[in-house]
């Protein structure tokens, strides 16, 4: 297992090591001593997982404080554009993006620690996309930026999305005060 750092402190893009032959493959997608190596201590306390259609797109969304997730995301089946924005207020990259592709192809994963936002896009039907978190979910601690704000200025590279109501309301980075200090 490979755990790289993004130009954003704190996110790790994980590559597994895939053993491959003519019964399917076998690989790690979780392991705590490798983890803690590079400096990963965590807890993780629930799981997820959604079911999608191509050009759904989840997100930007976070947990504020005391009730902030990192997220350990992964693809199961199909595809996505998965995304990662800095909201730490006191950040070197604070606003900045970072994403790439996870597929069931590749089968990276991306650790997203505290104090990011967090959304993807669906490039395929029928993916599924699972994740673990350092926290539980509480309805009163969501919250959510916009998609397409072009303030942060993701290339999702798409112009046709399938969105929930709150991800059409999502809050504007210029108007956004971070709890995330």
């Amino acid at each position: 297992m490979e755990i790289i750092e993004s130009e954003l402190k704190g996110l790790f893009v994980i590559k597994p090591k895939v053993f491959e032959d003519a019964r399917g493959y076998f690989f790690e997608s979780y392991n705590k001593e490798i983890f803690e190596k590079k400096g990963l201590i965590l807890d993780f306390v629930q799981d997820n997982q959604s079911l999608s259609q191509k050009g759904v797109l989840r997100g930007l969304h976070f947990q504020n404080p005391p009730f902030a997730q990192g997220k350990l995301v992964r693809v199961i089946t199909g595809a996505v554009f998965d995304v990662a924005v800095d909201i730490r207020k006191h950040s070197a990259t604070y606003g900045k993006w970072f994403g790439l592709e996870l597929s069931e192809e590749n089968k990276w994963q991306m650790y997203i620690p505290e104090g990011f936002a967090h959304g993807f896009l669906t490039l395929r039907n029928n993916t599924v996309f699972s994740y673990k978190c350092t926290g539980f979910y509480k309805k009163e601690a969501e919250d959510c930026l916009l998609w397409n704000d072009p303030d942060i200025g993701i290339q999702w590279n798409t112009h046709e999305v399938v969105l929930s109501d709150k991800d059409k309301t999502g809050k504007l980075f210029s108007s956004f005060d971070s709890l995330f200090t």
